[in-house]
């Protein structure tokens, strides 16, 4: 059995999972309060992060590592078989974590132009994944891929940020809000968080003393 040690809003997890769920690979959670590290947990995540994954008495930590291990581990692929598509689809994932990265400064930059930036940014890289897309409705096509284990996490905060503050994020990208929809519908990535995921993620923002936080209504 394997051990996916998370926390509950972390996107990076979010991605081991999906990649496990999609696998069918039994496994445990054990969660963590990364305001509150306990003594085992700083023992075994050298960089104090999660996720991390168990495999006996082996822990791999950074979620890049983990998925490629279970790629090369469990059965079905989600990377393509083509060594110079799967290298774009790796470098698609980068992109995704820079996605990330933006959304991070979003939920807790308290300056306004500095929120104002991300926002633009984010605008410029989902047009860029618009003109990208293909058909769908997934990233590659029909078939699911470790890139769409990666965007999956990124759109589920949109769900709550449209219904809080109006960003304009997808306004006339057709592909990508037809990739968010085909994202939010499989198994794999409702499965990836728990079930009241998105009021944990309203008390995470609301307790932030971000431009965010001051835009959005009141609870």
């Amino acid at each position: 059995m394997l051990t996916l040690v998370s926390f509950d809003l972390c996107p990076y997890v979010q991605r081991a999972a999906i990649a496990l769920i999609e696998k069918e690979v039994p496994f445990e959670r054990r969660t963590v309060d990364l305001a509150d590290r306990p003594d085992w947990f700083k023992a075994l995540s050298p960089l104090g992060k999660v996720p991390l994954l168990q495999v006996g008495d082996t822990v791999l930590f950074e979620s890049a590592p983990i998925v490629e291990y279970l790629e090369d581990t469990q059965a079905p692929p989600l990377h393509p078989a083509d060594p110079l598509t799967r290298a774009r689809h790796r470098a698609w994932m980068e992109f995704g974590s820079s996605i990330l990265a933006d959304i991070w400064t979003i939920e807790t930059t308290p300056d306004a132009a500095a929120f104002e930036a991300r926002r633009q940014a984010l605008r410029t890289k989902f047009e860029r994944l618009e003109a990208e897309l293909g058909e769908g409705p997934y990233f590659a096509g029909a078939a699911f891929s470790l890139v769409d284990a990666v965007f999956a996490p990124v759109f589920r905060y949109f769900d709550l940020f449209d219904r809080l503050v109006a960003l304009g994020t997808f306004d006339g990208l057709a592909k990508v809000r037809a990739w968010r929809r085909a994202l939010a519908a499989r198994p794999s990535v409702r499965g990836a968080v728990v079930p009241d995921y998105e009021a944990r993620l309203e008390a995470f923002l609301r307790r932030q003393s971000s431009h965010l936080a001051h835009l959005m209504p009141a609870a």
